[in-house]
């Protein structure tokens, strides 16, 4: 899947100047197609790691059907169960700041997770950070494509699932 990402973004013909990942193994992992294919190594960047949680490791399912659980459960705006939606819409922006001024020119390709690109698009489209996780945009191996424009505001300017998801187990990775 990360294999079809890297040619979906190889077949835009565009100049890709950086890497980035999340320092996890599964990110450096989904970014090895793109460093065959654009013959870059991936700069590790931490501010684009999945946000932290009291529910990390575990199944939801099992772990929303413990009452003690439901505490965290307080402050879903927040979210009273991780890292602030507002922290990692700022961090995310804050590395792709520095990735989009570090190159004289070209794409730079970030590989981070579901939730900060999620909560980015959120923030970059002016909606609502509070969601529901099980109703995100976010597929596998999907592109989301954001531009920065003269103001230095962002812009979302695509999305797309190049890989097919059918059979595909879910542990984190997009």
């Amino acid at each position: 899947m990360a294999h079809a990402a890297a040619e979906f973004v190889r077949s835009l013909e565009r100049p890709v100047a950086e890497l980035v990942a999340s320092p996890l193994q599964r990110t450096r992992e989904s970014a090895e197609p793109f460093t065959e294919i654009f013959g870059l190594a991936p700069r590790i960047d931490d501010r684009v790691i999945e946000p932290t949680n009291v529910f990390e490791g575990r199944r939801m399912k099992r772990a929303l059907a413990n009452p003690w659980n439901w505490r965290y459960l307080a402050r879903p705006s927040v979210p009273s169960w991780g890292e602030p939606y507002e922290r990692i819409a700022a961090r995310m922006l804050e590395a792709m700041d520095a990735a989009w001024d570090a190159v004289a020119g070209g794409d730079v390709v970030i590989v981070s997770h579901q939730a900060p690109i999620w909560v980015t698009h959120l923030k970059v489209a002016g909606a609502r950070l509070q969601h529901d996780p099980r109703t995100r945009r976010c597929a596998l191996s999907s592109v989301t494509s954001f531009e920065r424009r003269a103001d230095g505001r962002w812009v979302e300017v695509g999305y797309t699932e190049p890989a097919t998801t059918a059979g595909a187990i879910d542990v984190g990775a997009v």
